[in-house]
């Protein structure tokens, strides 16, 4: 009874280790514990801040301030000729100021700043969505691939299966004095070559299974499995499709957008340095002469000052030519690399299209040389049993079909990243 618990235990242990895994929940559990897109959201944040201290800046400015002044004079006597100016031996002051100043012409500086924050802001966006794009494929890739080891060990746990029969049988003939020893060690050769096969399978799957559960933020020991992929033929437009499509929805190249927008309107902000500004103050003074800070009638004056205030530092009429053909030669990069780089998307998109053509074609080989190898196998297995072919020819017959059904399963994973890897090159891996 001890026993039976204690096996119990273990096998419900187990049991909640596994976890089957559809692929659009190993995306969102991806998506949602990546700390890269974490850091990505924080640059945002970032950016917006940086944006809002942008608009501050238009903001009218003002100031209050409380001074107290005490002045000792030892020596208090001026003299002018006939007529002395006696001064007290000590002065006490109070001044208090309160001021406020707004821009109202600042040759467009802050309205272009304020552009200018909102542009890099964008940009910042774009990377998290492009960032979001790359996590989703890395979930993708590390899912197929452990999906093609799985369906490869499947194949493997078949093949041992129909190789211990073939054993069996081999045996029972060898008894018989049908065959020789060596027909018995034939099949058992290839029985420890599947073996070596499995082993480099489940090292592989090990391997996969740990880095996925790290990139989902799932318990290091739980062991994924995967349900059969359906793998019907996903219709697939032309190649000019994918590439308009690419073109309209790359991150870099919007991002390149905006980076052009951004050089101009750096050319805009150092043109508008080059002009003259216009601000209005209003400002209240308390001046009280007295050691009591509290006002009292007769001891304090209150002026207020309203003014306007134009100023222009011409020389940046010259200082500026410099900078502002440099902002220029900016912006003509922008515009080189945004041609580079939609010639490379174009290679790209061409590359995985041609790539997922083939995947598919390679697909359909694959199931005419499995029933190929599977009739060839059927009919070298009746005459095996009829002792007209070798135990080689038998063995080879099994191994030609085993190997074609793991370059099936291969074959249909990888189809399915190839379609995801062009998805990606268009930019609509997430939309």
């Amino acid at each position: 009874m001890l026993a039976w618990l204690l096996m119990s235990l273990v096998g419900n242990n187990a049991r909640a280790q596994e976890r089957d895994l559809k692929l659009e929940e190993a995306i969102k559990l991806g998506l949602d514990n990546s700390k890269t897109l974490k850091l990505s959201q924080s640059r945002i944040d970032q950016a917006i801040s940086q944006y809002n201290q942008a608009k501050d800046k238009a903001l009218p400015t003002g100031s209050v301030s409380l001074a107290y002044n005490r002045a000792e004079i030892p020596y208090n006597t001026l003299a002018f000729g006939n007529s002395d100016i006696h001064l007290p031996k000590s002065a006490d002051a109070f001044l208090g100021i309160a001021s406020l100043s707004e821009t109202i012409f600042a040759g467009g500086r802050y309205k272009y700043a304020k552009q200018s924050t909102e542009i890099l802001t964008n940009i910042s966006r774009l990377d998290a969505d492009k960032d979001k794009d790359q996590i989703t494929y890395q979930v993708i890739n590390a899912y197929y691939n452990l999906y093609k080891v799985l369906q490869s060990q499947k194949v493997v746990t078949q093949n041992l299966a129909s190789i211990d029969a073939q054993i069996h049988q081999s045996q029972r003939f060898f008894e018989q004095g049908l065959v020789t020893k060596n027909d018995v060690l034939r099949f058992q050769l290839q029985r420890s070559n599947v073996e070596l096969t499995g082993i480099d399978l489940e090292s592989n799957r090990k391997i996969i299974n740990y880095n996925l559960n790290i990139l989902l933020g799932l318990p290091e020991s739980t062991r994924l499995t995967i349900a059969e992929i359906p793998m019907a033929k996903r219709s697939i437009g032309t190649l000019a499709n994918y590439v308009d499509s690419a073109v309209s929805n790359r991150q870099e190249l919007r991002q390149l957008d905006l980076r052009n927008k951004y050089a101009e309107t750096n050319i805009k902000t150092i043109s508008a340095e080059t002009k003259p500004t216009l601000s209005a103050s209003l400002g209240a003074y308390y001046v009280d002469a007295n050691i009591n800070p509290l006002p009292k009638s007769g001891n304090f004056i209150t002026p207020v000052t309203i003014g306007l205030t134009g100023a222009w530092n011409f020389g940046t009429l010259w200082t500026n030519k410099n900078k502002l053909a440099q902002a220029r030669l900016e912006r003509e990069e922008v515009s080189i690399n945004k041609g580079i780089t939609v010639d490379n998307i174009k290679n790209e998109v061409n590359q995985n299209y041609q790539n997922y053509i083939s995947a598919m074609d390679r697909i359909q080989l694959l199931q005419t040389s499995i029933e190929q190898a599977s009739e060839n196998n059927n009919i070298l297995t009746s005459k095996y049993k009829s002792n007209i072919a070798s135990a080689t020819d038998r063995a080879d017959a099994e191994t030609l079909l085993y190997q074609a059904q793991i370059n099936l399963e291969l074959a249909k994973a990888d189809a399915g990243l190839a379609y995801y890897t062009l998805l990606k090159s268009t930019g609509k891996l997430n939309k």
